[in-house]
């Protein structure tokens, strides 16, 4: 999908963003009118020699790394990398860390979806044991992967672009890391699929979108007739998600039935706010500059078209395999479902497959979660029958850092939590590198001369997790030359208003009262380097 706003796939924008006074000029007059005459407060003062030698010691760290891991040697090979998070790669990477093997985990970012793969985008899983009275997806996916580092596993948030499995030890090369290992799990799971509807790009998040809880809080959607089309379970439930939001939800199904558990069809057909359209296409969208406005129906069965004025559609069509960038290599059906012996052994020895990447059937969470385990004790037994590997002694992390992580902050370090900075007048410090909240926006934008870096977000968008420890990462590197501040866009919705946030996460950067960036989704951490070096000072070395 065209940006990762809890959608699948993001659109890095252009090699240099476009300036965009007409926008600015109506995002500061709005600002002004919600500050109104604030007094002024002191110039932020300028970056310091320390602040800057410490972010040329982050990238000169991160240069390492990168040179470090693209020259592994024959004693740094892995004895298992997962490819993949979710149920499937956490439970996976939490087996083979207790079986001291210390996994390389690639969690994935953009190539096959948000870190913690589809249940980063579902809201309430009731059927997952243990929780009997519920968890979001976010929240138990933040649960496995904090089980998962506290028990050794390495964790990087990056994407592998290829994998060579013609030779030993096999070689994965990530966006910014390369590994070579003596197995691989696979655990990609499948992508939400689009339409292609004639307009989809054109009202792509600013109409259309495959997120309903990351975009349905959004300004644009509330107190707005909205569509949702698919008949599984995926539908039913972004449909029901939207009655919070939106006057009434339009639930369009194809066939002249649904697929749905029986639990989620009564749910919708007995909701006052939901009606569901049997045997209903989507020609097209219509709208205009603004956005979306409405959709072009056609009966399935007698041809008949007519006219549905919604402000949003969300997609609940199903998915497609995340197998392309394995080039062949794993023998898959004609779908590029990977297809699996034994449970989970590939046609390739030593690498496995898990979750959504070969189950057509199941799709379950639990079900990914056994496939997980099964492949993680699958890569146990082959690398000891093979006489291949390395034990580790463990050396678990305090379970409240490992939360905290997962959470996306920093046990023990400012920097890792933006919240550090309140909200509030009386504890605002505008020396400070990170803020949260409207009022820190609102004087940074009028009296910093810094780069302002603003990160919009929803309690319940499951990518904005991954990317507050993708950001925090990347701002300490500019620590003193830029102010970080993280909006909540149903606390502040004014703000995430004016500033047309049509989905979350969201980036925006102001430089002089212009907005000079605006990034939708989740991109990788190169991409924000990238964009802040346009406008940030170099480092002043001491």
């Amino acid at each position: 999908m065209a940006t990762l706003s809890c959608e699948a796939r993001p659109t890095v924008g252009a090699a240099a963003p476009r300036r965009s006074t007409r926008c600015a000029h109506a995002i500061l007059a709005a600002w002004q009118a919600l500050a109104g005459n604030a007094a002024l407060s002191a110039r932020t003062p300028r970056e310091t020699a320390r602040s800057a030698r410490r972010s040329d010691l982050a990238r000169s760290r991160r240069g390492l790394r990168i040179a470090a891991s693209a020259g592994n040697g024959a004693d740094e090979v892995e004895n298992v990398v997962i490819i993949g998070s979710g149920p499937a790669g956490y439970t996976a990477a939490i087996y083979a860390a207790r079986a001291n093997l210390r996994p390389f985990v690639f969690e994935g970012l953009s190539a096959g979806g948000v870190r913690g793969g589809q249940l980063m985008t579902t809201t309430e899983v009731e059927n997952f044991p243990g929780f009997p009275e519920g968890i979001t997806g976010p929240d138990l996916m933040d649960r496995m992967r904090a089980q998962a580092e506290r028990w050794g596993a390495i964790l990087e948030t990056e994407d592998v672009v290829s994998v060579d499995l013609s030779s030993r030890p096999f070689t994965i090369t990530g966006t910014d890391t390369v590994r070579k290992a003596h197995s691989v799990i696979i655990a990609t799971g499948a992508t939400a699929k689009k339409l292609g509807l004639p307009s989809e790009q054109k009202f792509w998040s600013s109409g259309i979108s495959a997120c309903a809880i990351c975009d349905g809080a959004s300004a644009i959607f509330k107190g707005q007739d909205l569509a949702v089309v698919g008949g599984g379970d995926t539908a039913t439930e972004e449909a029901l998600y939207l009655t919070k939001y939106a006057s009434h939800v339009h639930l369009l199904v194809r066939g002249d039935r649904m697929r749905a558990s029986g639990a989620m069809q009564t749910r919708v057909l007995d909701h006052p706010n939901v009606t569901v359209h049997l045997n209903t296409e989507i020609d097209n969208a219509y709208g205009d500059d603004t956005g979306m406005k409405g959709l072009h129906l056609r009966d399935a069965k007698t041809g008949e078209t007519r006219d549905l004025p919604v402000r949003g559609l969300f997609y609940g069509i199903g998915h497609t395999p995340n197998s392309g960038f394995l080039n062949g290599q794993i023998e898959t059906d004609a779908a590029g479902y990977v297809i699996v012996k034994h449970g989970v052994q590939t046609n390739v020895d030593g690498v496995f497959s898990a979750g959504d990447l070969h189950d057509t059937e199941w799709r379950q969470a639990v079900t990914a979660a056994g496939s997980g385990c099964q492949a993680a004790l699958a890569a146990e037994r082959y690398l000891s029958a093979a006489g291949l590997g390395r034990t580790f002694k463990q050396e678990a992390a305090p379970v409240a850092d490992s939360h905290a992580a997962a959470a996306g902050s920093q046990p023990g370090s400012a920097a890792g939590s933006a919240a550090a900075a309140a909200a509030s007048e009386a504890a605002f410090d505008p020396a400070a590198d990170r803020h949260r909240g409207s009022f820190a926006l609102r004087k940074l934008y009028h009296e910093s001369d810094r780069l302002i870096v603003v990160l919009y977000t929803a309690p319940s968008c499951g990518p904005c997790r991954t990317l507050k420890p993708i950001m925090s990462k990347v701002i300490d590197e500019y620590a003193g030359r830029v102010h970080y501040i993280e909006i909540d866009t149903e606390e502040d919705t004014e703000i995430a208003e004016a500033a047309g946030v049509n989905g979350t996460p969201t980036v925006q950067c102001f430089k002089n009262k212009e907005r000079v960036a605006n990034l939708p989704g989740v991109k990788m951490k190169s991409d924000y380097r990238k964009l802040f070096d346009q406008y940030v000072p170099a480092p002043v070395n001491a």
